[in-house]
């Protein structure tokens, strides 16, 4: 918080954060999360569930700190299974005294994961959440399931904001051949922000999330409508990204924000930077792999890292 001569301007920063596989350690019939249990391949146990909530909880406590001096004041986040395992994190040992709360909603994804929005009880207030589905198809014509989006509208600091939370359908079986399922859920964006503009004059939002392509990617560029900037765009470089596939450094991890947030004159939300989070100790220290995330499994191996995703923030001024 910092004073000026008349009035004091309040800075926050929003964050998003692809949790990798944040399961709990019981097995739930209903979906595909075998691999997530005590006696799976994968040995997934109590002590390492708490080992990575505790990890995590400290690693989001950090995100945009340096810059502001406080966590994000807004977090999106992927591959949760349930709200008790969003529980066990924002009660856990760095994050309980921050006061964050979460909207959440089970989505018919197959292996049970979902996103979520947390939020600082004591800046933001929630108006209204709810859910879209994006309906895709196989090669068969069968319903595939993916991720829903999150939509949540709320007050932070007295302002309107709108924050669409997704996590997109994923590159494993060909960049070319999933396309079609991420311009599928790029367009139920579009869909969702109409019906925004619709009730709201001049909204301002925060398109958010794991898209699983890049900021130059075609379902990515069909949201740049004259509405949108994408800070993100400037930060993937061929030495940096969120994450990296077979040697090269992605960004699929986004945060996306209305033209209005740039607004200088007669503007009390404003946009000021970007920046992907990559301290030194969330990273590969060694080998092969040095410099990149480090996650909490490398195949069946056991790592106990944070994640195979750095988080993205940015970070906004608020009058």
């Amino acid at each position: 918080m910092q004073e000026t001569t008349s009035k004091k301007t309040n800075h926050f920063s929003i964050g998003f954060y692809n949790l990798e596989n944040l399961f709990d350690t019981v097995d739930d019939p209903e979906t595909l999360d075998d691999d997530f249990t005590e006696f799976s391949d994968k040995k997934w146990n109590e002590k390492r569930f708490r080992k990575k909530i505790k990890k995590l909880g400290r690693v989001i406590s950090n995100i945009g700190y340096r810059d502001i001096k406080h966590p994000p004041v807004l977090l999106g986040v992927a591959e949760v299974e349930n709200a008790g395992v969003l529980d066990a994190l924002v009660s856990s040992k760095f994050l309980k005294k921050k006061d964050y709360d979460y909207v959440h909603f089970d989505s018919p994804d197959e292996r049970g994961i979902d996103t979520a929005l947390l939020y600082r009880k004591e800046y933001f207030l929630v108006v209204k959440k709810e859910t879209f589905t994006v309906y895709l198809t196989d090669e068969k014509g069968e319903r595939d399931y993916t991720r829903d989006i999150l939509y949540v509208h709320g007050m932070l600091e007295d302002q309107s904001l709108h924050i669409l939370v997704n996590h997109w359908p994923s590159r494993r079986n060909g960049t070319r051949t999933t396309e079609h399922k991420r311009l599928a859920a790029s367009e139920r964006n579009l869909e969702i922000i109409e019906r925004i503009y619709e009730e709201e004059v001049d909204p301002k939002v925060v398109i958010m999330g794991d898209f699983n392509d890049d900021p130059q990617s075609e379902s990515i560029k069909r949201l740049m409508t004259r509405r949108f900037y994408n800070p993100m765009e400037v930060l993937l470089t061929k030495y940096e990204g969120t994450l990296s596939h077979k040697g090269k450094w992605h960004l699929f991890d986004q945060i996306i924000i209305s033209h209005n947030f740039l607004l200088g004159h007669d503007n009390p939300f404003q946009y000021k930077s970007a920046n992907i989070f990559s301290p030194d100790d969330i990273k590969e220290y060694k080998g092969r792999y040095k410099g990149l995330p480090f996650r909490t499994y490398g195949g069946k191996k056991y790592l106990g890292g944070f994640s195979d995703h750095f988080p993205v923030y940015s970070i906004f001024t608020v009058d």
